[in-house]
């Protein structure tokens, strides 16, 4: 797998793990690991933190292209 490849899958897993927490909360699904309630703050923080890193690894993938 070359470095394009490897950028673009990780970028597509970042945004449908993205769209599952927007699906989260605009559903405003519960959410519980082991037991313990998931704060809906969560789901927003992984929004941001996949909808960047998703944004970032299609920047990447579209440098590494033009090489």
């Amino acid at each position: 797998m070359n470095q394009k490849t490897y950028y673009q899958t990780v970028s597509v897993i970042f945004a449908l793990l993205a769209l599952a927490h927007i699906w989260r909360v605009y559903t405003s699904a519960p959410a519980v690991i082991a037991g313990v309630s998931v704060p809906m703050w969560a789901s927003w923080a992984a929004i941001l933190i996949a909808g960047y890193l998703a944004m970032r690894g299609w920047q990447f993938a579209g440098k590494k292209g033009k090489r």
